[in-house]
């Protein structure tokens, strides 16, 4: 709503104000949106060995969107073999290829890059993951995946997406590091702000015991 409030402001106002109309578009309040709280998925390898079993497209996807933090369906969806290094420990992509519009350099776990290797490792460098082929997969290629694990999947909670996989894995990277900085950096944020209100949407403890204050 907020995009198409902005769209219809800046297509409308030049001509309706040639026209002697001055519409004031600041005055039109947007409802506010429910903030949802992503659970985490509490056995990661046991979900991404069900999907595994399922499709392997897909377990990449969700393996990649875990271990590092990539969106699924654009950043992860047009990954070819060539944005890796020879031996898949290093992803490099451009800032045309991510949201934050910055470069990315981000080293492989060991865990992605035996699976990638085993996989990929005879393909050209042009070749995409997931097609095998210089052409990419559709936009909604993973969201039909998705749906079509959600339908007979046992293990998925209520609203548990792909996306669940990038929430988790940033749970995992601030409680192991305590760093908003470094959250920052992982998640490909372009401000602190954005990650700060990242947060508030994760289940996230942000005490322990120990912090609280006691009765002397």
């Amino acid at each position: 709503m907020a995009n198409l409030k902005r769209n219809i402001s800046s297509l409308l106002r030049d001509e309706m104000e040639a026209k002697g109309i001055f519409l004031n578009y600041k005055r039109i309040k947007l409802p506010r949106v429910s903030q949802q709280l992503h659970r985490p998925i509490k056995d990661v390898q046991g979900l991404l060995k069900d999907i595994e079993a399922f499709n392997d497209n897909l377990y990449i996807c969700a393996l990649i969107t875990f271990s590092l933090l990539l969106r699924p369906h654009r950043e992860i969806r047009c990954l070819t073999v060539g944005d890796f290094n020879r031996d898949f420990s290093l992803l490099s992509l451009n800032g045309k290829r991510v949201k934050s519009k910055k470069n990315r350099i981000i080293p492989v776990p060991r865990y992605v890059q035996t699976e990638l290797i085993n996989r990929f490792s005879d393909l050209e460098p042009e070749a995409n993951l997931f097609s095998r082929k210089k052409r990419l997969y559709h936009n909604d290629y993973f969201k039909n995946r998705w749906a079509d694990y959600k339908k007979q999947s046992k293990l998925l909670e209520t609203n548990q997406t792909l996306y669940s996989f990038r929430h988790t894995g940033a749970i995992r990277v601030f409680e192991k590091t305590g760093s908003l900085q470094k959250l920052q950096q992982v998640m490909g944020h372009s401000d602190m702000k954005v990650s700060l209100t990242y947060l508030r949407g994760l289940e996230v403890k942000q005490l322990d015991v120990e912090d609280l204050p006691e009765l002397f």
